[in-house]
C-alpha cells in the first residue's frame, strides 16, 4: 500500500496519547484526529476517509465500544479496520471489542515499535481484502455480462424466425426498465420493485417470446393474414415458452432470473380485464413484470416497421395505449408510461431498425 496516500484517524480524549500517536505516526501516514466518539463517527464519514481507525475504549460520553458499533452498521464506514486502545487489561472487554469487529486490541501504555508494525499488517491485510472484493467484484460483472448475451442470443434466435430484429429485444428491455423505475417511485410497488428486483426483470425480458421456437416457419413467416387455427397455434408461443423455463428450471434449479423470465413468457399477452391469453389471467392475478413487459411489446409492434404493416408515431402509439389502460393494461403502469413517454420516444429514436 502507498503510504504516502494512506489517512489514519486517532481516537483518544487523553492530549498526551494524541501527541504521542501523532509523532509516532506522521511520518509515515496522513493523520485525522478526533477527542471524543462524535467527532471520530464525523472524522470517519468526512470527505477524507480513513484507512484505518486507531480507537481508545475508554472515553466520556461515547466510548469506544459505540463508536465501533456505530461504524461497523454504517455501509461507509463498516470495511475501516479498527484497533483498540486501552489501558484496561480485561479479557472480556477485549473479546467485546472483537466480536463488535474490530481487529486488534493494543493496551497502553504503548509500544511504539509494536504498534507501526501492527498498523502496518492491518493496512496491508485490507489493502488484500479490497483487491479481493474488487477482484470478485469484475469477475462477477463479467460472468453476468457473459450470462446476459446469451439470453440476448436467445431471445434473438427466436426473433429472428418471424423476422424481428435483435433492436426490438433491445427496446423492450430499455422500455421495461424505465416503466419498472418509474412504478417503483410510487410508494405501494417501492418495496415490490427495488434495484435487484428490477435488475432482473430487465434481464429476463429478452426471453419474453422464447416460445415461438416452437411455432412452425409456415405461420412465423407468413407474410398474410393467419386462420384462425394458426392464429391459435401462433398464441401457443406463450405456453412453449413457460415449458423451455420449466425445463431449464429442471436442469438448473429454480433460480429468480427463470422464475420472473417464466412469468414474462407465459403472462405478456394477458389483458388486464381478463380478456387475453392463454389462461384470461385479469388485474393482479397477472405478475406485475408481465404487466410491464405487455405494455412494452405493445408500444414496440405500434412503432415499429413490420413486413405486414407501416409503423405508427409515437404520438398516435401514446393515444392508443392511453385509450386501454383498464382494459388491455394495468392502469398505474399506463400512467408511469405517460410520465416516462419522452424516454420512450429517446429509446426509439436511438435503437431503429
Amino acid at each position: 500500500m502507498d503510504s504516502e496516500r494512506t489517512t489514519i484517524l486517532v481516537v483518544d480524549d487523553e492530549p498526551f496519547y494524541l501527541e504521542m500517536l501523532t509523532e509516532l505516526l506522521s511520518d509515515d501516514y496522513s493523520l485525522l484526529v478526533a477527542k471524543n466518539g462524535e467527532q471520530a463517527l464525523r472524522r470517519a464519514r468526512g470527505r477524507t476517509r480513513p484507512n484505518l481507525i486507531l480507537l481508545d475504549i475508554t472515553m466520556p460520553v461515547m466510548g469506544g465500544f459505540e463508536v465501533c458499533r456505530r461504524l461497523k452498521n454504517n455501509t461507509l464506514t463498516r470495511q475501516i479496520p479498527v484497533i483498540f486502545l486501552t489501558a484496561r487489561n480485561d479479557v472480556q472487554d477485549e473479546i467485546r471489542g472483537l466480536e463488535l469487529g474490530a481487529v486488534d486490541y493494543v493496551s497502553k501504555p504503548i509500544n511504539g515499535q509494536l504498534l507501526k508494525r501492527r498498523v502496518a499488517t492491518h493496512l496491508s491485510l485490507a489493502e488484500r481484502h479490497f483487491a479481493l472484493e474488487r477482484l470478485v467484484q469484475e469477475r462477477t460483472r463479467e460472468l453476468q455480462q457473459t450470462k446476459d448475451a446469451l439470453v440476448f442470443s436467445m431471445g434473438a434466435m427466436a426473433e429472428m424466425r418471424d423476422r424481428e430484429t435483435g433492436n426490438h429485444l433491445l427496446r423492450t428491455e430499455h422500455y421495461v426498465r424505465i416503466l419498472a423505475e418509474s412504478l417503483a417511485e410510487i410508494s405501494e410497488y417501492g418495496s415490490l420493485l427495488d434495484r435487484t428486483t428490477i435488475d432482473l426483470i430487465r434481464r429476463a425480458a429478452p426471453l419474453h417470446d422464447i416460445g415461438k421456437i416452437g411455432v412452425p416457419d409456415r405461420i412465423l413467416q407468413k407474410k398474410g393474414p393467419l386462420t384462425e387455427e394458426e392464429q391459435a397455434e401462433m398464441r401457443n408461443h406463450v405456453l412453449y415458452g413457460e415449458r423451455l423455463l420449466d425445463d431449464a428450471a429442471g436442469y438448473l434449479g429454480e433460480t429468480p432470473f427463470i422464475h420472473a423470465a417464466r412469468d414474462i413468457a407465459g403472462n405478456h399477452h394477458e389483458r388486464w380485464d381478463g380478456s387475453g391469453y392463454p389462461r384470461g389471467r385479469k388485474g393482479e392475478e397477472i405478475p406485475l413484470s408481465a404487466r410491464l413487459m405487455a405494455l412494452a411489446d405493445v408500444y414496440d409492434a405500434l412503432t415499429s416497421r413490420r413486413c405486414y404493416k407501416e409503423p405508427i408515431t409515437h404520438e398516435d402509439a401514446v393515444r392508443m395505449i392511453l385509450q386501454e389502460s383498464g382494459t388491455h393494461f394495468d392502469p398505474q403502469v399506463v400512467n408511469s408510461f405517460e410520465r416516462k413517454q419522452e424516454k420512450f420516444l429517446d429509446i426509439m429514436n436511438k435503437h431503429r431498425d
